[in-house]
């Protein structure tokens, strides 16, 4: 087996969100090593501007490489839909990314009896666009429905999902008019699969709720295989940092990771100002 093979797999989000994909990747995945980053420090990205967003795409997957890993998910749709091409474009050839956009594209638009598509995300996300766009690269006859849910991700954060306050806020968005005639809807936030299943029991089985942890595995594997990359014995014990840290934070994570991992904080924008200096 190639050395590089050994190396990690390397999963980013603006927070803890992601977990929601890193833990479908260390599940589909047993024998990959993964180093995950969440920049709590400058969460959400959905509020931010393109340029900083992809400023701390840029240093967070300098980071990654630093650890050696092998490949990259973009565990984040607002980071997937602006800083993907230019991480592509920066880091050439030798450093393998996924995001979690084009896996969910690719998946719904292979689905011969969905024609209309609604996609609800983040502010940032749903104003790039992206879903719309690719989507009609792909399918130009599919009809797409976007909507920005951004009270959803500070109110999973804050780990109010599952009650009646969720309840309320998730149906206010889904009742929306541009939403009242798709088939299917994706879930354009890797915090929202902790909303899945009230967002299943608002549609009662009449519309299909996909979100990224449903495609995302194929497109890893698919990478790995293709450049012999797939591990086959694990290694070492998968690491988890954060840019910020607090008690709390550190027991809402187990909600998204459903089961206890360490938190390391890690200062790394105060790493940065140092290097600059």
């Amino acid at each position: 087996m190639k050395s590089s093979a050994r190396k990690p797999i390397g999963i980013f989000d603006s927070g803890i969100g992601g977990l929601t994909v890193a833990h479908r990747i260390i599940r589909d995945f047993p024998d990959e090593d993964i180093v995950y980053f969440g920049d709590t420090a400058h969460l959400p990205y959905g509020d931010k501007s393109e340029e900083l967003i992809r400023q701390y795409s840029l240093r967070i997957s300098e980071f990654l490489i630093e650890k050696g890993c092998k490949l990259i998910v973009i565990a984040c749709n607002t980071a997937s839909s602006v800083a993907h091409d230019e991480l592509v474009n920066s880091f050439g050839s030798g450093t393998y990314f996924v995001n979690v956009v084009d896996p969910a594209i690719n998946g719904i638009t292979a689905m011969a009896d969905v024609s209309e598509v609604g996609i609800i995300g983040t502010q940032r996300t749903i104003g790039s666009d992206v879903y719309s766009l690719r989507i009609h690269r792909l399918k130009p006859e599919m009809q797409v429905r976007s909507l920005a849910t951004p009270l959803l991700a500070p109110m999973i954060e804050a780990g109010f999902f599952n009650n009646k306050i969720s309840r309320t806020v998730i149906e206010a968005y889904l009742n929306d008019p541009s939403l009242k005639s798709i088939q299917a809807l994706i879930l354009a936030c890797t915090h929202y699969p902790l909303i899945k299943k009230q967002i299943h029991e608002f549609y009662r089985g009449y519309v299909r709720v996909f979100d990224s942890t449903d495609f995302i595995s194929k497109e890893v594997g698919m990478i790995l295989d293709l450049h012999g990359l797939r591990n086959d014995k694990k290694s070492m014990k998968n690491q988890f940092y954060v840019s910020d840290l607090t008690e709390s934070f550190e027991k809402t994570t187990r909600l998204f990771f459903r089961e206890e991992i360490v938190l390391e904080y890690y200062p790394l924008w105060e790493a940065s100002k140092s290097l600059s200096l």
